[in-house]
């Protein structure tokens, strides 16, 4: 099967050319810079409904969906009128307002597991002031965390297993002192017996252990549910604390994250993403007697002007309320559900080694055959594959993240001719790569 002709990228590469001058690679988050897929990376223009249109005036659908946060889609009119209803009386003011005690009665009402939230202007300082919190209401220094989940680029959590079942961390990032990793332990994920090994010998110092208990920035890494049961458990014995970072997860695979869909209590939560409606947000959360150790009222200092913005969080409590029509979360895994097992039977049925994973309406591309990935280490390195697809579907007006480890999203307003065209341009590409 031919390729399709390439499309004019002129206008993003004249701007990617000058965007050099300005930022770091001409970007202001890496992964933008399509150094994994190679290429020029497209500038986006505007976006509506399920699709994006570049600065060259090429048409995609859009399964990238600003990396999750849009579960409605681009520019959701109830979302945008309450965005702009805001707007008109002022875009922030360093002060409380009426909109943040609205998105967190709402949030909490729906949330049993956390009595009290603070809000972020990102995941990344979510995580952060967590993990600040974690240590100051237990004493305790050392954090553990799991190989193949990112937390954002927090200095303790940008650091890399080694060899052996217990592996203090080793800095996977210049500017970060050895100092900081060393206070983090890093473990494999999905391994029992090393982390049974790992709370025996370290939970005196440990203040918390930290996972993505849907693991969706390296791969979607799906864990062994027994997994994480013994994780509640050991913290559980040993008086650690569980956090959960679902800044992805989060409202996305059910309202209350892989905590509600999974049945497990984390004692402490962060969120991110879709509770900002596509503007900068993030929250951590916990029962009362922990986020009482929060400044000002307790002495845990934490604190951003940004924080609670009463434009982000009217367009989070606009997009929640949608989350929470009732069979929302059903009708979205299954039509995500319908999509992945189009693609999957035709590769199953033609003998290409690839298998969309999915979860909720989180999807990715394995290509590793009908192995079952669990860890960040089990991921073929060979991303030749994603790449030629990724380049072939651009030329079609398909979008999907520019890397072989990122995860897909499906919105609420992905039509289904939308998904069926996206469907039948995949299998057309998985063909001519495998063909050729």
């Amino acid at each position: 099967m031919k390729t399709p002709s390439p499309i004019t990228r002129s206008r993003s590469a004249e701007l990617f050319e000058a965007a050099k001058g300005y930022f770091p690679g001409g970007v202001n988050s890496p992964v933008r810079a399509f150094k994994s897929v190679g290429g020029t990376p497209l500038f986006i223009a505007k976006g509506d409904g399920a699709q994006i249109w570049d600065e060259d005036g090429n048409q995609f659908i859009d399964f990238c969906c600003s990396w999750g946060p849009l579960i409605h889609g681009h520019n959701h009119p109830y979302v945008f009128e309450k965005i702009v209803g805001t707007l008109q009386n002022g875009s922030s003011f360093g002060a409380p307002t009426r909109k943040e005690n609205e998105l967190a009665a709402f949030m909490l009402e729906r949330l049993p597991f956390i009595d009290k939230i603070r809000f972020t202007s990102s995941g990344t300082e979510a995580v952060m002031s967590a993990l600040r919190l974690a240590r100051g209401a237990t004493g305790k220094n050392k954090i553990l965390k799991f190989e193949g989940c990112y937390h954002g680029h927090v200095d303790a959590l940008l650091v890399q297993a080694g060899s052996g079942l217990i592996t203090f961390g080793t800095s996977s990032s210049a500017g970060v002192p050895e100092a900081f990793a060393n206070e983090t332990i890093v473990l494999p994920l999905n391994d029992a017996q090393a982390l049974t090994a790992c709370f025996e010998t370290q939970h005196q110092d440990l203040a918390a252990v930290i996972i993505e208990p849907i693991p969706a920035n390296n791969g979607l890494l799906l864990q062994d549910l027994k997994f994480l049961y013994l994780l509640r458990t050991l913290c559980t014995k040993y008086g650690v604390l569980l956090i959960f970072d679902e800044v992805i997860s989060g409202f996305r695979v059910a309202f209350g994250g892989a905590a509600e869909l999974y049945g497990i209590t984390p004692d402490m939560v962060t969120y991110g993403k879709i509770i900002g409606g596509g503007l900068p947000v993030g929250a951590y959360g916990a029962k009362s007697e922990i986020m009482a150790y929060v400044s000002p009222e307790g002495p845990v200092y934490q604190a951003g002007t940004l924080s609670g913005n009463p434009v982000a969080m009217a367009a989070g409590l606009a997009q929640l309320e949608l989350c929470a029509a009732d069979g929302f979360y059903i009708r979205q895994a299954q039509r995500t559900q319908s999509f992945v097992d189009n693609i999957n039977d035709f590769a199953l049925k033609e003998g290409y080694p690839m298998e969309l994973v999915c979860v909720g309406s989180i999807f990715w591309f394995s290509f590793n055959g009908k192995k079952r990935i669990t860890a960040a280490n089990q991921i073929a390195s060979d991303m030749s594959a994603f790449n030629f697809m990724h380049h072939f579907l651009l030329d079609v007006g398909v979008y999907f993240g520019p890397s072989g480890y990122e995860v897909g999203f499906i919105s609420s307003a992905h039509t289904n001719e939308q998904l069926d065209f996206a469907a039948t341009q995949i299998k057309a590409a998985l063909t001519a790569f495998y063909q050729k």
